[in-house]
């Protein structure tokens, strides 16, 4: 689970400008953030089928993102995918 001091520090990395909380920047990185927490989990617990289905909610919400901000800014598509890690 994602802590208020976790959450504002994927905020600040990812954000526009001071007060950025809704950019598709933002949106991504927290998801991220809740991807890799879920699937730590999902190694310790295998049969969580309820949590895997949130998983790949989150993953496809992310994917959704991701199409929208490569479609609206390129350059900003790249540079979140690089700082992040993402493959594509």
């Amino acid at each position: 689970m994602l802590t208020k001091r976790k959450k504002e520090n994927e905020r600040q990395k990812a954000a526009r400008h001071e007060s950025d909380t809704g950019s598709p920047e933002v949106q991504v990185a927290l998801i991220t953030r809740r991807i890799e927490e879920l699937s730590s989990h999902l190694d310790k617990h295998r049969k969580d089928k309820s949590s895997r289905r949130g998983l790949l909610g989150l993953v496809a919400d992310r994917r959704k993102h991701l199409k929208y901000l490569e479609t609206t800014n390129k350059r900003a598509y790249n540079a979140l995918t690089k700082k992040l890690g993402l493959k594509k």
